[in-house]
């Protein structure tokens, strides 16, 4: 089936902020919800039941990695990116259009699609709307994402203009192309800073009646508040039966800042990458396990945390195996950070349902930026 997205409520004291479900063909899940990326059919390090027990919902896969590795045809041999990977939740695939555009120069990118290098072998590949969604059907994710420019920031009003309507005439052919009953199809908002581009986006996107909407071309260097206003130049016209995903942000305050504007699903590969690095999340700011002072500290990461990684592990531990360059150093960091950002929507979603969102939001980034 396609997925559908049932609005529950909206908090009482600001109708942008909402509490929803996603009704997939994995299951039924609330929202606002953080989802974790698994580039390549694979949370780094993690096993499908960790993520299961983190509370994880929907994963994301890649669609350029796995055009390259193994295959489109190998997983579909499998039998879909479920039960390739193993995992019995939602799978969305991202279009391969951010990864293309950061092996892509501007002079490679054409009105039929991009010319690029593989980051593998550097070998010359092409990539289309049209085959973008061949391989995504094939893939067979829940969710499918619409080929797009992911433009840099900044970039001049003309640029970005441009990339912006050749990004919906891709939509459109993307769109055509698309031939998976099952699977669900998320058009992407575009259109950089500015308001008059991000309406004009959203409006033309939203013509083409896709099953949900994406916000893309967001953190990619832009200052904060740049990135919030994108975020509401492009919400306020999409509709309010379908879901709105706001793509590539994972930092804490970022996801109470888009529940604000209305926002969701949120994903990011920050609460890996951070973890493999030796950096976590607490509840008073990210914390570097590696530093010394935590050599003898024989506490949890964060003693509000329930996850697997504080409720067994305590930081002088988890900073000696990170340290010795011990690969479960890594894997617990990253089981808690997953758990953190799951919890915190989590606690947005019960803080909505309470009609207290904005006092949760206010506490939360005060304790928050009370850095250790």
């Amino acid at each position: 089936m396609k997925i559908k997205y049932e609005l529950i409520k909206n908090n009482k004291d600001d109708e942008n902020v909402r509490l929803g479900i996603l009704h997939t063909n994995h299951g039924d899940y609330e929202t606002p919800m953080f989802m974790p990326v698994g580039t390549l059919a694979n949370v780094k390090t993690l096993m499908p039941e960790e993520l299961k027990n983190c509370g994880s919902a929907v994963v994301l896969s890649n669609t350029y990695h796995l055009w390259l590795r193994p295959g489109e045809d190998i997983v579909n041999k499998a039998g879909g990116l479920n039960k390739f990977m193993n995992y019995d939740g939602p799978t969305l695939t991202d279009s391969g259009g951010f990864q293309v555009f950061s092996l892509a120069k501007t002079k490679d990118i054409t009105e039929d699609g991009v010319h690029f290098k593989s980051h593998i072998d550097g070998k010359e590949l092409f990539l289309t709307p049209e085959k973008s969604i061949e391989i995504q059907n094939k893939l067979d994710s829940d969710i499918a994402m619409s080929f797009d420019e992911c433009a840099p920031y900044p970039a001049t009003r003309e640029y970005i203009e441009n990339s912006m309507r050749r990004t919906l005439r891709w939509a459109k052919r993307g769109k055509d192309a698309f031939k998976n009953e099952n699977q669900s199809l998320f058009g992407i908002v575009q259109g950089g800073e500015f308001e008059d581009l991000r309406r004009e986006s959203a409006i033309e996107t939203v013509k083409m009646n896709f099953d949900g909407y994406s916000i893309g071309g967001t953190s990619v260097g832009e200052p904060k508040d740049v990135m919030y206003n994108m975020i509401s130049y492009a919400t306020k016209y999409l509709p309010k039966d379908k879901p709105r995903y706001l793509m590539g942000v994972g930092e804490p305050i970022d996801l109470l800042e888009g529940v604000s504007r209305g926002i969701d699903m949120f994903d990011c590969v920050l609460p890996t990458r951070l973890a493999r690095h030796g950096n976590c999340f607490t509840r008073h700011g990210r914390m570097n396990i590696k530093n010394a002072k935590y050599k003898e500290d024989f506490t949890p990461i964060d003693e509000n945390c329930d996850c697997y990684t504080c409720k067994n592990f305590t930081k002088a531990y988890v900073r000696h195996l990170i340290t010795a360059g011990e690969v479960n150093g890594g894997r617990l960091l990253s089981i808690h950070n997953i758990r953190f950002l799951i919890k915190e929507m989590e606690e947005i979603r019960e803080s909505i349902k309470e009609d207290r969102f904005e006092a949760y939001k206010k506490d939360f980034i005060q304790e928050y930026e009370n850095r250790h």
